[in-house]
């Protein structure tokens, strides 16, 4: 069994600035891989290994040459990996990734593709579903566990009311929940193996995506941002017998009630 997992090198969260001239996230320096990608790389690997054999490939983009990220997934287990690397990413959007990430993909013939539900640098939740409809796959989102039995996959999809249990045939695209598994640290052993296991790397132009990502290739623009409100410290109320009548009235403010 093929798995292609999706993931994303990010800043660490003590180097994030951003851009005075772009306002976007500056990228330079080294790199991790996106927390929400462990869960997909784990899943795709239990899959692989349920499986009796198979392989487990990454696909990522960034501006940037910085591959620590990947190694990060590679000493997980994972045997190889894509790198779309090349400047005239920045400033791609969520559709444009989508488009990267699908032309990558298309190079392999995976029996599953995983992803995250999104990035934690992005927060858009639109990628995913995206990427499905331009491979043309069946995409199942939110999924909280995941099996694969005779070229079905099966998910649990995750709701506010509880699940739903959900199935369709491979090849398919399933992203999956920060609670789908438990995600392993990396051995000894798998950080050293790391170091020699292929990366290949495209540019946009290997992709043929020219003038399609990148500020060029932009369905939207960046005209603002400003820092989040500071939270502000909460009201303490002091029980006199009738505390509760004044929460009552606090949340009859809110509408709540």
């Amino acid at each position: 069994m093929d798995v292609v997992v999706c993931v994303k090198q990010i800043p660490p969260d003590d180097a994030w600035a951003l851009d005075d001239a772009t306002l976007t996230l500056k990228r330079g320096g080294k790199l991790i891989l996106d927390e929400s990608d462990t869960y997909g790389v784990e899943m795709a690997l239990q899959l692989v290994e349920a499986a009796g054999g198979g392989t487990v490939s990454l696909v990522s983009m960034s501006p940037g040459e910085d591959q620590s990220g990947l190694r990060q997934a590679l000493a997980m287990g994972a045997a190889e990996a894509i790198l779309v690397s090349d400047p005239a990413l920045a400033g791609t959007d969520a559709l444009g990734t989508a488009r990267v990430l699908a032309a990558a993909i298309s190079r392999r013939s995976p029996d599953l593709v995983l992803t995250a539900t999104e990035s934690s640098d992005g927060y858009t939740g639109t990628v995913p579903v995206q990427l499905a409809e331009l491979l043309g796959l069946p995409a199942v989102t939110f999924a909280k566990s995941v099996a694969i039995d005779d070229g079905t996959v099966k998910v649990d999809r995750q709701t506010e009311e509880g699940y739903d249990e959900v199935t369709c045939p491979l090849p398919a695209l399933v992203s999956v929940t920060a609670g789908v598994v438990q995600p392993r640290y990396p051995s000894f052993k798998g950080i050293m193996a790391a170091k020699s296991k292929p990366v290949e790397e495209l540019t946009v132009a290997d992709l043929g995506l020219d003038g399609q990502v990148g500020w060029a290739g932009g369905g939207q623009e960046i005209v603002g941002a400003t820092p989040a409100e500071a939270r502000e410290a909460g009201e303490i109320i002091e029980d006199d017998g009738e505390g509760y009548l004044k929460i009552v009235q606090f949340l009859e403010g809110l509408k709540v009630i």
